[in-house]
């Protein structure tokens, strides 16, 4: 059975140190004003073990999976 798995960013936790875009740059970019995007918030089957590890490495705990 396939899960859908979606990237929750809590913009004011937030402070784009860019970890997460070292990590997965398809999901995550920094942006030229020091803000964090989300640019591919929905997460497959396939990218899932990496996406953890992004949301895990946030020193602000502002990323979060939602199953």
């Amino acid at each position: 059975m396939r899960r859908t798995v979606k990237i929750v960013h809590d913009r004011d936790r937030c402070q784009g140190l860019g970890i997460c875009e070292s990590i997965s740059e398809v999901h995550f970019q920094t942006n030229d004003d020091g803000t964090m995007t989300v640019i591919k918030p929905d997460v497959t089957d396939d990218e899932l073990e990496l996406v953890e590890r992004a949301v895990e490495s946030c020193p602000t705990k502002s990323l979060r999976l939602e199953r």
